[in-house]
């Protein structure tokens, strides 16, 4: 972040912060504060010349996640063959604007990270057709170097202001693709019919080359159905982000009490954020935290609200890897450590749900079939309570679905990149479609019973729990790779002992 300082000891220097757009070399109004009467440091010849001496070597290499660039080359081979003679471009993006001169955090297109192996601002990438398959070049952004007037004026590439960073040569060798400046894109052809994907955001310098090209739903389309089906290395990546979600958990479950006393509900989703970009790259989402009334929320990401002792509390959580793969976890704590009956009961009954999802989820079944075995456990628990006005076989009708008043949401989705990844796909190869091998996903039943519903008994009413769990599909049926964490209200009990005891 630019900071400027007013004072008459600066002003009296004639003291300037002055930014200096990347692509016209112009300086950037809204970012600059100066003194009238002094000339801009961009143009003071003293100054931008010895800006430019004097500068040793720097540390410029590009961290890349171990494996990612070889999982990555393979990635691209399966899309080749399967868009044979097709010219394909997919661009990472940029930042978005937050306010005045300052950005939200980068994360790269999902189709991007998956090509490419790590995510790289305002880069494209270009596969060209050739005999056999495709040429990969990687566009980006250069760097601004000591020599360069943007070096020391460009907040935003300039190396003075964002540190050293990985140029052509080093991307080139870390990913072991040709890569060459974004500049050259505008004149490297790319053709009419090229097929585009990946951020709508256009790189810097790409010019001519993707401007008010629209993006091809058709790639998409393929490059999220080939994301379907998980290699060995997403897999671990998979499984090292719900490990350090799990560690995730028991953080935040150590500090119940804290929250209990004066955090409330932020102060725990901050512990867990925290954790996400120490050991990982960040939150593979916003991290819901909903206390008592806040838990049948489904997005209850505001957290905003205290913790009370007495009610449960929502907690649905992810790590980011820095390979861009993320975790998707929730369970549902009683904040005192011990639930109560009525919110016992709840609990039960999106087990037993929970449990029937996880075994319809088959190599060769149906993507709906461990939907339906939630529901149908669901249905009859509310039925057995009074709670549905008519029978389980009309609730469960295509025209029925009463039910779904207290689960409104789907209970599971395929997880990877994106949290509900692979959303392109056609429905007939994901909703509509079965489950196979090598796939991850979620299974996620819950009930939410929210305060101002008047269909819910009394002592219901404002209860909400969801659990959920990450599974990668096998040959034989399914590993559920979160469950370290219990799933059985006596387990959760005895969890959360033995984690506030350490």
């Amino acid at each position: 972040m630019t900071h400027h300082h007013d004072g008459p000891s600066l002003s009296g220097l004639g003291l300037t912060v002055t930014v200096v757009d990347w692509e016209s070399g112009m300086p950037n109004s809204r970012a600059t504060r100066r003194d009238p009467r002094m000339p801009l440091l961009s143009e003071a010849a003293g100054f931008t010349t010895w800006m430019a001496e004097g500068w040793g070597d720097a540390a410029r290499e590009l961290a890349v996640e171990p494996g990612a660039a070889a999982a990555a080359a393979d990635h691209r081979a399966r899309l080749s063959a399967e868009l044979a003679g097709e010219t394909l471009v997919i661009a990472a993006g940029r930042s978005q604007l937050r306010a005045n001169d300052t950005y939200f955090e980068f994360r790269a297109d999902s189709d991007f990270l998956w090509t490419v192996g790590t995510g790289i601002e305002d880069a494209v990438l270009v596969m060209r057709p050739v005999a056999g398959g495709h040429d990969a070049t990687l566009y980006i952004t250069p760097p601004a170097r000591p020599g360069s007037k943007a070096f020391h004026a460009d907040a935003n590439h300039g190396e003075l202001w964002v540190g050293p960073l990985a140029g052509v040569a080093e991307v080139a060798s870390a990913l072991d693709v040709a890569v060459r400046p974004i500049g050259e894109l505008a004149d490297a052809g790319i053709a009419d019919d090229a097929l585009i994907a990946g951020a709508a955001v256009v790189a810097r310098g790409a010019g001519a080359a993707l401007a008010g090209r629209a993006r091809s739903a058709r790639l998409a389309t393929v490059l999220s159905e080939l994301r379907q089906i998980k290699d060995a290395w997403e897999i671990g990546q998979l499984r090292a982000a719900n490990l350090a979600t799990i560690d995730g958990f028991a953080a935040v479950a150590r500090e119940i009490p804290n929250a209990i006393a004066a955090g409330g509900e932020r102060w725990l989703q901050g512990t867990f954020d925290r954790h996400a970009r120490t050991v990982g790259q960040a939150p593979g989402y916003a991290t819901i935290v909903g206390s008592g009334a806040h838990a049948p929320i489904l997005h209850w990401v505001r957290a905003d609200g205290e913790v009370d002792p007495a009610e449960l509390l929502l907690l649905d959580m992810g790590v980011e890897m820095r390979s861009g793969y993320t975790a998707d976890v929730t369970r549902t704590l009683p904040a005192s450590g011990t639930f109560s009956e009525a919110q016992r009961q709840v609990h039960d009954l999106v087990e037993r749900s929970h449990r029937a999802g996880l075994a319809a989820v088959q190599p060769g079944r149906l993507w709906a079939d461990f939907h339906a075995a939630c529901m149908e456990v669901l249905a009859e628990g509310l039925h057995d309570w009074g709670m549905l006005p008519v029978s389980v076989d009309e609730a469960l009708s295509a025209d029925g679905q009463h039910h779904r008043r207290y689960i409104v949401c789907g209970v599971g989705h395929h997880l990877g990149l994106d949290v509900h990844d692979c959303d392109s796909s056609r429905y007939e190869t994901y909703l509509g479609g079965t489950v196979q091998t090598g796939m991850a996903l979620t299974v996620e039943p819950g009930l939410y019973f929210h305060a101002w519903d008047e269909t819910v008994p009394p002592e219901l009413r404002g209860i909400g729990v969801r659990l959920e769990d990450d599974l990668v599909v096998t040959e034989t049926g399914n590993e559920v790779i979160s469950d370290a964490l219990p799933i059985d209200a006596a387990g959760v009990e005895a969890w959360m002992r033995e984690i506030t005891a350490r």
